[in-house]
């Protein structure tokens, strides 16, 4: 059984930021990370990259990531934007 999938508050305000198609292929990302996740012939096309222990990020668009942590019974996606968003967020310490 997959694990159902949260979302922050947060990335939905930023989904709805989006133009129509770059929120579209945000959500196919989203739609498909519950069923690659652990199996990297099918995450492959998402990239799914491990950040820390129970930290990830997968490919939301081409320019745009998802921060995502594996919890026991959920993924809880905490933060959507660009590379250097990214980057700066990890750097932040947030992810401890």
């Amino acid at each position: 059984m997959a694990k159902i999938l949260a979302i922050d508050p947060a990335v939905i305000r930023r989904l709805r930021e989006l133009s129509r198609k770059d929120r579209a292929e945000c959500l196919l990302a989203l739609c498909e990370l519950p069923e690659a996740f652990g199996r990297p012939h099918i995450h492959a096309g998402i990239g799914i990259r491990k950040l820390g222990k129970k930290l990830f990020e997968c490919r939301a668009d081409l320019s745009l990531r998802f921060i995502f942590l594996d919890r026991p019974d959920e993924f809880y996606v905490s933060f959507l934007g660009n590379h250097d968003e990214v980057k700066t967020l990890l750097k932040s310490g947030k992810y401890g």
